[in-house]
């Protein structure tokens, strides 16, 4: 009986947490259609009538925002199995405050870009930048209401539960905004 229990332990053990399932299939589907909406983007981008223009500056400042919240992240990961809870919500605190802080860039960016014309309706080429650009805002967003709730719970004092499969699936889908927007300056920057 004893062996069979180690054998059952060892095989849920190789189980993926439900979490980090649903985490894998929810990324698998954001990437399909990232590369959906790219591919029309270089099939539209062989139409005569299609505009050429400059990305915001404020955009890349969002970028510097981003990868910065990927380190801090990161790192409050490895806080969090460390048990360091101070360390920890100093930086879950700072990764909220840099996710904030890239939402309101891309609202300056956007502001920019209708401010010198380019609106929705300008071009085809305007609304694929919005919709590209929208649609991974709205991930992000998504991501920092996530922030939000680890922030309020890291600084909760009633519970202490070190269950890190919540800070891993953050700091995974966090990554993943992260690469998706590196992704999409470049894609956006090389069919320039």
């Amino acid at each position: 009986m004893e062996g069979y229990m180690s054998t059952v332990v060892m095989e849920q053990r190789k189980k993926i947490h439900p979490h980090k399932f649903t985490l894998w299939v929810a990324i698998a589907s954001i990437s399909m259609m990232f590369a959906g909406l790219t591919s029309a983007y270089i099939v539209k981008e062989s139409q005569a009538n299609f505009l050429n223009f400059n990305l915001p500056l404020a955009f890349w400042y969002s970028t510097a925002a981003m990868i910065a919240s990927s380190v801090t992240i990161w790192m409050a990961q490895k806080k969090f199995k460390n048990r360091e809870m101070a360390s920890y919500r100093k930086l879950i605190t700072v990764t909220f405050i840099l996710g904030l802080l890239f939402v309101a860039l891309q609202v300056v960016g956007f502001r920019e870009l209708y401010k010198n014309g380019l609106t929705l309706t300008t071009n085809v080429s305007v609304s694929f930048l919005y919709v590209i650009v929208f649609l991974h805002a709205a991930h992000v967003v998504g991501g920092v209401v996530a922030l939000m709730v680890m922030f309020i719970k890291a600084f909760r004092t009633k519970t202490k539960s070190y269950n890190a499969v919540p800070v891993e699936v953050m700091g995974t889908y966090w990554h993943f905004v992260d690469f998706l927007w590196i992704y999409l300056l470049v894609f956006l920057l090389a069919v320039r």
